[in-house]
């Protein structure tokens, strides 16, 4: 089982434009909306794969409803901690030459006795999933939110077997650092905001991940975009390189998250670290074919998989 654990949801609105234009009206020909967050495309990706998940997370108003009936629509059992304030909504705007401009809302404030439900539904599925269980905490924080969050839900699920998956940014991931997570995938801009420093290549990408797993995550991976991503599952393993194949890309939002959807799956077939990374990037390409942000297929991964490049020998610094 794969429990997701979702601080700032949102419902996805996706606007098709013939052209962006800043500071005039513009008209969407195509409206979609989808339920959103890092934490909603993770389990969507991995219940494409046929894994078992579930989704807690905040959900209030009318768009915390929305998301909600979006999740169970796709499969996904949902345990929702209801806020005073309505969920968020954040806006992907694409243009006919596939340029995407996205527009996030900060989220609402969440409340101390929201917060303190959130902690023990938690909990709650810490305790069922037990050994079997992976935890995959991914996305902002939204106002009311501690920075330690993710980090005191990292410490509650490794007291009850659980493994855990971090993706998110800022403080929150150097928080979450510290209580040593299973797993971390920050992008390029999040690891380079991590490191003060630039990630330009696969060489920066592993040094960036030997400085994640220095300060505590057990694996890192970096993902780089069309370039690939770079995986090191512990402190003495050799880093990976898997590189995708060119795809006629929709759009890029969520490709991240649907790699560690895939990191996840990988760990719960006990797949070797190379097979691992494949499948993970296999998984960010099909993303990009996907017709919304975690909306993969098996198929499609499964077609995918077998052009992925993998390197093994590579040279890493910090």
């Amino acid at each position: 089982m794969i429990i997701c654990v979702s601080a700032n949801p949102a419902i996805d609105r996706r606007l098709c434009v013939e052209r962006l234009a800043p500071g005039a009206v513009n008209r969407a020909h195509l409206v979609e909306p989808a339920p959103g967050g890092k934490a909603a495309h993770v389990a969507m990706a991995a219940r494409a794969l046929g894994q078992e998940v579930v989704w807690v997370g905040f959900l209030g108003g009318a768009t915390g409803e929305e998301c909600e009936r979006g999740l169970r629509a796709l499969g996904v059992p949902v345990v929702a901690v209801r806020t005073r304030s309505a969920t968020r909504i954040n806006l992907e705007i694409i243009d006919a030459a596939g340029a995407v401009t996205e527009v996030l809302e900060p989220g609402g404030e969440v409340e101390p006795d929201e917060l303190a439900a959130m902690f023990a539904a938690c909990e709650a599925w810490f305790t069922r999933g037990g050994t079997g269980a992976q935890v995959a905490l991914a996305g902002s924080l939204p106002p009311g939110v501690p920075t330690d969050f993710y980090a005191r839900l990292i410490g509650a699920a490794r007291a009850y077997g659980c493994r855990t998956l971090l993706d998110t940014s800022g403080e929150a991931l150097l928080a979450g650092l510290a209580a040593r997570p299973d797993f971390v995938k920050p992008n390029r801009q999040e690891a380079e905001s991590a490191l003060g420093a630039p990630v330009r290549d696969e060489v920066d990408a592993g040094g960036a991940a030997r400085w994640m797993i220095a300060r505590g995550a057990r694996g890192a991976a970096v993902s780089l975009g069309a370039d690939g991503l770079l995986w090191q599952e512990g402190a003495g393993a050799a880093p990976i390189l898997a590189r995708p194949p060119a795809v006629a890309v929709r759009s890029t939002v969520g490709c991240g998250d649907a790699s560690v959807a895939g990191f996840a799956v990988a760990a719960a077939r006990a797949l070797a670290p190379a097979e691992a990374a494949r499948l993970a990037a296999a998984c960010g390409a099909a993303n990009c074919l996907a017709p919304a942000p975690g909306r993969i297929t098996a198929a499609e991964v499964e077609r995918l998989a077998p052009m992925v490049t993998i390197i093994s020998d590579l040279e890493v610094h910090l």
